[in-house]
């Protein structure tokens, strides 16, 4: 019988705090997650020197809630992880430092995980998900189309040509007034059922890479629209407005993803990363199953930042 495989993981790329316990890159053993979202709030963003520094506060506290919750002993662990990149480097250093003393201490094997590569493999946990299959990974800071052919083995066939999704929901809350995190905002407002999403008409970009993103255009036709309706002097049709732009967001995700799943003939496509966690993307994404294709998402607390995704990556990348 094949042993178990323990992976002590640690995740502190941005604004998040996190630890987990995973077993064989499937199994969340543990998983602690401290957020920062209400310190950056009143910054309308997250402020590099203060998350680091929330960090260093946190991150002891956090490993031995992991390590408590999983009722395992680091001397149990196979190795520890953490992310490496891409991150604010400041809010990297912590995770990294504090995994590289755990190695040390416990003469465990240090991994370091690419962050990104880490929420396409939030698609394994819980999961029999294997390659090969297509990822839509849609975040804060990228938006990339990946063919996953093998474990380790991808290439990375469309991205955005500017903003990211999450950059673009971010921007447009913002324009509106609505709080940070604005994601989360715009998608609750659009899929409160008052709003119209066919009410405003906006553009989806074209570009060079047939595979390829942009939303700096759409973000641009938002401030347009909304000065034009501030200066015509009526009250924001806030819900009108999300619903548009949510529509206009996902139905471009959504055609991309599946011109490129048919393109390459793959079956599976996997949704990663936060933007994963938006209502309308996922709705479209799963009707996909009635015309014969897989669809993957990760459970909703393994889409935003945190370390049982960098677990899983170190077990089947490493």
């Amino acid at each position: 019988m094949q042993k178990d495989t323990y992976i002590f993981a640690l995740e502190s790329s941005c604004d998040e705090t996190a630890a987990a316990v995973v077993k064989n890159g499937r199994e969340v053993i543990s998983n602690v997650v401290a957020t920062q979202i209400e310190i950056h709030r009143q910054y309308g963003g997250v402020v590099p020197e203060v998350a680091a520094r929330k960090h260093l506060e946190s991150i002891n506290l956090v490993v031995d809630e992991a390590i408590s919750q999983a009722n395992m002993k680091f001397e149990d662990m196979d190795a520890i992880a953490a992310t490496e990149k891409p991150g604010l480097v400041g809010c990297l250093l912590v995770g990294v430092n504090a995994a590289k003393t755990l190695s040390l201490v416990y003469n465990k094997p240090f991994i370091p995980v690419n962050h990104l590569k880490a929420h396409v493999c939030a698609n394994y946990i819980d999961t029999d998900l294997k390659p090969p299959f297509l990822c839509l990974l849609v975040s804060g800071g990228h938006t990339q189309l990946i063919k996953v052919s093998d474990y380790g083995q991808e290439e990375i066939i469309g991205e955005t040509m500017d903003d990211s999704v999450g950059e673009a929901y971010d921007k447009v809350a913002r324009l509106m007034g609505l709080p940070y995190p604005g994601g989360i905002e715009v998608d609750k407002l659009a899929k409160s059922g008052i709003g119209d999403k066919h009410r405003f008409k906006l553009p989806k970009a074209r570009t060079s890479g047939e595979f390829d993103f942009s939303f700096s255009g759409l973000k641009t036709a938002m401030l347009r629209l909304i000065q034009g309706l501030e200066k015509e002097g009526e009250e924001l049709p806030v819900h009108d407005l999300c619903a548009s732009f949510q529509e206009t967001v996902s139905a471009t995700l959504f055609e991309k993803a599946l011109s490129a799943a048919k393109a390459y003939d793959i079956k599976q496509i996997a949704l990663a990363g936060g933007v994963a966690a938006n209502s309308e993307i996922r709705r479209k994404f799963f009707d996909l199953e009635n015309q014969g294709f897989k669809i993957y998402a990760p459970k909703m607390k393994y889409c935003t930042d945190n370390a049982s995704m960098v677990g899983a990556a170190a077990y089947f990348l490493h």
